[in-house]
Order: C-alpha cells, then structure tokens, then sequence
C-alpha cells in the first residue's frame, strides 16, 4: 500500500514510520523544510524511546521518505492519513484549533488522482471528517475519494508498542472500500488478532474524546481520594491497590501526582466538554475532572510551601523532572509549568534537572530558573528536594550523598516513589501524596 502522512509531528512521525515497519511503502509530508531536512539526516527532532532507530532502519531500507512538496506525494498515494495538531484554540475558550487540518484537506483536494482514501488522524471533534470531505468536495467536484476517522491511542513515551499492539483498532467508516482499506492497511496486526472496531464516522471521533476524558476522570478521582487519605490519615497506595484489583476497575491510571498534563487529557477534555453544550448536553464528570486536575496543581503548590515551614522567599528547591510523564520531551500542560513560576514569583530559588524535558522547559518556563547537569547538582544548598516526574534514574537514588549535599533534609515526593519510613530512617522529613507517614 502506497500511503501519504501529512504532518510530522508526534503521530504522524510514529504512524508513518510503524506503517512502514508493516511493509508499506510511506510517504511523510511537511512544510517545515529544517525538519524534513533533520529527518532526512535519521535525526528524530522529538524523543520518544525505539523511534530514531525505526526512522532510520525503513528510511534505509526505502520504505519511509520525507518531502516538503505534497505534488509528489498526495498523487502517488492510495491513501492519506491527515496527522496534523489540533491544539487548543488561542482564544482560550477550550475548542479545539481545526485550522491546521482544513488547511491540509485544500492542500491536498487538488492533487487528488484516482480513487483516494482520506483519513483523518488527528484528534478533533465529531463532524471534522465530514467538514474535511465538504472541503474537498468544494475544491475538487471530481475527486473520487471516501472519508475516514481512524483516531490514534498513543502514549507518549510507549508509542511504538501502542501502535504495533494495540489494544485496539478504531476505524470509522462510511463505505465497505473505505474499510477494506483500512483493514488491508493494518493486516500485519491480524497476526496477534488485534479487535478491529468499525463504526460510523462520528462514533469514531467520539471514542478518542470518550477515552481521554474517562481517563482523566480516573487520575482526578485518585487524586481526590489521596487529599482525603491525607486528611484522615489513610494511605492511598494502599487504597488504589486494593480498588485496582477489582477487574471491574483495573489499576491502570490509578496513580495519584500532582495532576495530569500532556498533549491529549487537558485540550481534550475541555473539546469534549466544548463539544457537548454545542449538543445542548453537558459531562459534568468530565467538567469535574478538569476542576479537581486545577486544584490538585494549586494543592501540590501549597504542599511544598507547607514543607519549607509556609513560606519559600530566599529558599532553595531542587526539582526532579519537569516532564509531564517519564520517557517523553514534551513539556505542554506540564505541572512543573504551574508549580514551578508560582514558588519562583514567591521568591524560591529553583535548580531543576530532567533527563529530556530541558530544552523544552526553557521555552516554557520564566527566566531565573537554574538547570543542571544531573540529579545530584540540584541537591546542592537545596531547602527542599521535590521529585515532580518519575524518571526511573530518580528511582535509586544515591539518598545519603543526597542529604550530604542538601542545607535541609526535607523531601517532596509528588509521585511517591520512595517509601516514608526508609526516607525517615535516613534522616529525611518526608511529604508524599495521599500518605500520613
């Protein structure tokens, strides 16, 4: 199958590269010439673990090209998966940015050759597809093309294996040809009898909202019942174990922090929250989720104020990890960008390392923050340690040279790693989250 990605950002990068790892020929298309040019050279602009290596194996092996020009690429193609950011809309009021993708459907409309599938990748609320076939409709009158949604279940950080085993395959179709396309297209995952869902077109671009924001739901409920254990003196590790071994819950996403971030959860909850008064219906639950997400941010703020004795001016706080989630450069709707500015405006003197997140930190977060080198350097004089993401290489920490290095031995652990009573055996005061001890 000859297949076209436009856009090279993280899921059209991972999907044109997987495609090609099935044995399809693939090309990814972009109009930022520095990137294709990186691409080109095997350099993978965004981290993500095993994608550099897959990029530069199929580039090789002349299964996935890169160009700028969409004349070569959108007529040689059988199909074209449109893989474009949907961000949240600058105006504020929570609806997701659509310009980028109807953008890419006039692009494409006029090179159209032949029968076309055109899928739509990208997140983005029930009706896009429709408004994507009315666009080329509108440019090209005799395009022979069908529609498709197949929404995309990737975790930054285990994109390559959500993509080669997937729990499942959404496709929303409107005809058989349009769904023995797909179902041609994704036949390498017949083998370990991945579950195709098929659906309509619109029920398919509901499942990725209906997912995140149960998803959401679930992070912000833990995280409810860890403020409360705190309060009554219960222990939410223990909690959420014990509720996650009931099959009917599962123990995934039952990790209470210092709240959720990311590319998907914040601009996709508040989409499908947008999406459902445009319906004239409402998800309170969803609309809860994103207030308990806010709060839980402002929590982990005073957390950490409370630990430095209710106020931070001129104290020195070490930060571990800035990244919304381990194994990922992405800094978007991190914590780290609410926590960190309000301790910093207060007065804080911050020294922060991640393994990945810091190039991106600093386009993100105000001037006067210090970034060092390794874990250790922001042990240095610090009143403070806060352990923000969990990398695994924050998990053995060398703890006695840590408290060698620190004016206080006070530590912060918003995703409770390390257990209270060896932290306080060590001579630690030790705050977690949803933890009396």
């Amino acid at each position: 199958m000859k297949i076209t990605i436009v856009g090279t950002g993280y899921v059209g990068l991972v999907t044109g590269t997987c495609f090609s790892e099935f044995g399809h020929e693939v090309i990814c298309i972009d109009k930022a010439e520095d990137k294709i040019t990186e691409l080109r050279s095997g350099t993978v602009p965004i981290y993500e673990p095993g994608l550099e290596n897959l990029v530069q194996k199929n580039f090789q092996e002349k299964r996935l090209h890169f160009d700028t020009d969409a004349s070569n690429a959108v007529p040689w193609a059988d199909t074209i998966f449109i893989a474009v950011g949907t961000p949240s809309s600058r105006r504020g009021d929570g609806y997701a940015d659509l310009s980028f993708i109807y953008d890419a459907a006039r692009e494409i409309a006029p090179l159209l050759t032949g029968y076309t599938l055109i899928v739509n990748k990208s997140t983005s609320p029930v009706g896009t597809a429709r408004q994507i076939a009315r666009i080329i409709r509108e440019t090209n009158p005799d395009a022979d093309f069908d529609i498709a949604s197949n929404p995309e279940f990737l975790r930054e950080g285990a994109a390559i294996s959500d993509f080669m085993r997937p729990d499942r395959v959404v496709i929303g179709v409107e005809t058989d040809r349009a769904a023995d396309v797909l179902r041609d297209i994704y036949k390498p995952l017949y083998l370990i009898e991945t579950p195709i869902v098929q659906a309509d077109i619109e029920t398919a671009e509901l499942i990725k909202y209906a997912a995140n924001g149960f998803l959401a739901v679930k992070i912000s409920y833990i995280n409810e019942m860890a403020t409360l254990c705190e309060n009554i003196g219960a222990d939410v590790i223990k909690l959420a174990k014990a509720i996650g071994l009931d099959n009917r819950i599962g123990s995934k996403f039952l990790h209470p922090g210092p709240g959720y971030g990311g590319s998907c959860f914040p601009k996709d909850t508040l989409a499908l929250i947008r999406m459902a008064q445009e319906h004239g219906t409402g998800v309170r639950i969803v609309e809860a989720a994103t207030e308990v997400n806010s709060a839980q941010k402002a929590r982990m703020i005073k957390k950490i104020r409370d630990s430095l004795g209710g106020n931070e001016a001129g104290m020195v706080i070490g930060i571990l990890g800035l990244t919304f989630k381990p194994e990922t450069d992405d800094m978007r709707d991190a914590p780290a960008l609410t926590i960190l500015p309000a301790l910093l405006e207060k007065g804080a003197k911050i020294q922060v390392h991640d393994p990945q997140g810091m190039k991106e930190a600093r386009q993100y977060l105000p001037a006067g923050i210090e970034y060092q080198e390794n874990p250790y350097q922001v042990c240095e004089g610090a009143d403070v340690l806060v352990l923000m993401t969990e990398w695994n290489q924050y998990r053995a920490l060398d703890m006695k040279k840590i408290k060698s290095l620190m004016r206080r031995t006070v530590f912060v652990d918003l995703r409770n790693v390390y257990e209270p009573e060896e932290m306080k055996a060590l001579g630690f005061t030790y705050f977690g989250v949803g933890r009396s001890g």
